[in-house]
């Protein structure tokens, strides 16, 4: 594969997933990367973890050349510790950006979009992003350059998101995956 390489595998999922179940209120709490005008987002539901903030600042071009990201209060509910700082040391990461969580309901997708601005452009090799799939079902089908997979649950993606991408889900339930932008010595 040219465009997507698997992690890691068997990561235990469950205790964010309960989580997500007992908060249903941190949904779309913040939900700029849903609303903001020309978003190939606009049907998923997120939950912001680490991001471009305050959220009343926020525009397109402030997330887009965001290299500071801000806590944000949903990080204080949410087991991701284990998963997110167990990631890092298997990719010997030094610093974690953003931190987001994101729902993909039945029938939705994320249209085709690239990744290839500001300080996730393609020039910028430290910049990796990961997917940890807390939940993937069969039809969930994420697309980059001429390549298609179906992220299972408890699997650990990365791919180029500075090429054309796009994500639909025809599965019988919700795709959720917990999305790791983090920085990589070269």
């Amino acid at each position: 594969m040219r465009y997507f390489q698997i992690v890691a595998a068997g990561i235990d999922v469950m205790p964010m997933m309960l989580a997500l179940y007992r908060h249903p209120e941190l949904w779309n709490a913040d939900n700029f990367r849903s609303t903001y005008p020309g978003t190939p987002h606009s049907e998923v539901d997120d939950i912001l973890l680490r991001y471009t903030g305050p959220s009343a600042e926020r525009s397109v071009d402030t997330v887009i050349e965001d290299d500071q990201p801000v806590w944000l209060p949903a990080s204080w509910v949410l087991p991701w510790r284990p998963v997110v700082f167990d990631l890092m040391r298997r990719v010997e990461a030094y610093q974690l950006d953003r931190l987001l969580i994101t729902r993909l309901r039945p029938g939705k997708r994320i249209l085709p979009h690239a990744d290839n601005v500001g300080v996730y452009a393609a020039e910028n090799q430290e910049r990796m992003r990961y997917h940890v799939v807390l939940q993937g079902l069969p039809g969930s089908l994420y697309h980059n350059g001429d390549e298609t997979v179906c992220m299972q649950t408890g699997q650990i993606w990365t791919f180029r998101p500075f090429e054309l991408h796009s994500v639909e889900n025809n599965s019988a339930d919700d795709r959720v995956h917990l999305i790791v932008d983090v920085c990589i010595a070269p």
